[in-house]
C-alpha cells in the first residue's frame, strides 16, 4: 500500500512539471514566434502576422491594456517585440492584464518567411499608408491598423480594456504619425470608452496640413521651384493616397489636434547623414535632423492652433539618446506612456525634459 501510494504521488508530480514544462514552452513560443491574425470581412479578409506576448486565439477577457508597437524600416517585428516585452518586465506591471502587440509589415522580398498567401508591401511604402503590391485586393497598411485595432477594442471578447496605445519609432513613427492625422476609426473605439493614444518616435518626416515650412524659428510659404515634390504626400497632402481623401488640411489638423499624441524625440538624434534618415529635398524643406524635423513641428501645430484651437498632444526630448528605439521607449517618459508606471527601481532610464509647445 505504501509503495502504491508512494508511486501514486510521483505520478502526480510528474504530471504537475510536465504541465508546467508545456505551458512554460508554450509561453516562450509566444515570446518568439509571430502568430497569424485573421482581418477584414468576407471576400477582404486576409491574414497577417502579429508577435504577441498572449496566445490570441485564447480567452484574452482579462486584458486591461493593448500596447501596440510599430516596427522601423528593416520590418525587424522580432526586435521590437523582444524589446517591448523588456520594458514591459521593468515597468513591474501584470503581464497577464497587458496585450503587447507588435504587427510585422512583410515586404516583398520577405515572401520566403512564412508571408505566403499574405498582403506585401514595396520597400518603405508600408509606413506611408500606401497599399499592398501582392494581394487579390488593395489593401493601404492603415486598413491593416484599422483592422487589427477594431479586432482588439471588441467588448465581447476584451470587456475590460481602457486604453490602448499604438507606439511607433523611426519608419514605424512616421506610420503613426500619419496615421493618427488620417484614420477614422478614433473616435469609434473612444466610443467603446477606450483611450486610444498614439506615441510618435523618432520619425524622418512629418505630414504638413498646408505649404508652410520652417525657416529657423518662423514659418514661410515653401519657394516650390526648390523641390517640387515637396508637399506631395507623405510629406504634405497633395496626391494623398486613396484611404485619406475627402477632407481639407484644416478640417485634418483640428481633428488630429483634438487627439491624443505623444512626441518622442531623442536629444542625441542630431547626425544629418545617419544612413536611415530621410535625405529627399521634401523631407529636408522640414529640417536638416530627426530632433529638428520634430522641433520645427511641433511650433508649426502651435502656430496652426492659434488661440482657438486646444492641442491634445504632448512632447518629451529624451536627453543623450539617439536613433534607438530600445532606450526611446525604455527612458522615464517611454516607460510612463507605453505601461503608465514609472520603471521600477534600479532601471537604466533615460531622463526626458517637456518640450512645451
Amino acid at each position: 500500500m505504501a509503495h502504491f501510494t508512494i508511486r501514486l504521488v510521483l505520478n502526480s508530480i510528474r504530471i504537475f512539471f510536465t504541465a508546467l514544462l508545456l505551458t512554460l514552452t508554450s509561453c516562450l513560443a509566444y515570446a518568439a514566434d509571430w502568430q497569424r491574425v485573421r482581418l477584414g470581412t468576407g471576400a477582404e479578409s486576409y491574414e497577417f502576422p502579429v508577435y504577441a506576448n498572449h496566445d490570441l486565439k485564447s480567452n484574452l477577457k482579462g486584458i486591461r491594456e493593448i500596447v501596440l508597437i510599430i516596427h522601423g524600416i528593416n520590418r525587424n517585428g522580432d526586435d521590437y517585440f523582444a524589446a517591448g516585452q523588456t520594458l514591459l518586465k521593468q515597468s513591474g506591471r501584470n503581464e497577464a492584464e497587458i496585450l503587447l502587440l507588435v504587427p510585422n509589415y512583410p515586404g516583398i522580398t520577405d515572401l520566403a518567411k512564412g508571408f505566403e498567401r499574405m498582403p506585401l508591401w514595396n520597400n518603405r511604402e508600408w509606413s506611408g499608408g500606401l497599399d499592398a503590391q501582392e494581394n487579390p485586393f488593395a489593401l493601404s497598411s492603415f486598413k491593416v491598423l484599422d483592422d487589427l485595432l477594431l479586432k482588439v477594442t471588441e467588448k465581447e471578447n476584451f470587456p475590460e480594456v481602457t486604453t490602448v496605445t499604438l507606439a511607433g519609432h523611426s519608419a514605424g513613427g512616421q506610420l503613426v504619425q500619419r496615421y493618427a492625422v488620417l484614420n477614422q476609426v478614433d473616435e469609434e473605439i473612444r466610443g467603446r470608452s477606450m483611450d486610444l493614444r498614439y506615441v510618435v518616435a523618432n520619425p524622418s518626416s512629418f505630414l504638413y496640413f498646408n505649404t508652410l515650412r520652417p525657416v529657423e524659428r518662423s514659418f514661410k510659404e515653401f519657394p516650390a521651384e526648390q523641390c517640387p515634390a515637396f508637399n506631395n504626400y507623405r510629406y504634405g497632402l497633395q496626391d494623398i493616397i486613396p484611404y485619406a481623401k475627402g477632407k481639407t488640411g484644416q478640417e485634418l489638423f483640428k481633428r488630429y489636434a483634438y487627439r491624443n499624441v505623444v512626441y518622442l524625440m531623442g536629444g542625441a538624434d542630431t547626425d544629418p547623414d545617419h544612413k536611415y534618415l530621410d535625405k529627399s529635398c521634401a523631407a529636408a524643406a522640414q529640417g536638416s535632423t530627426r530632433l529638428s524635423r520634430a522641433q520645427a513641428y511641433i511650433r508649426y501645430e502651435r502656430l496652426l492652433a492659434g488661440r482657438s484651437t486646444k492641442i491634445n498632444h504632448l512632447a518629451y526630448e529624451v536627453q543623450g539618446i539617439g536613433h534607438q528605439q530600445e532606450k526611446i521607449f525604455g527612458s522615464t517618459c517611454g516607460m510612463t506612456i507605453l505601461f503608465q508606471h514609472h520603471p521600477l527601481k534600479g532601471t537604466d532610464s533615460a531622463i526626458c525634459q517637456p518640450y512645451l509647445f
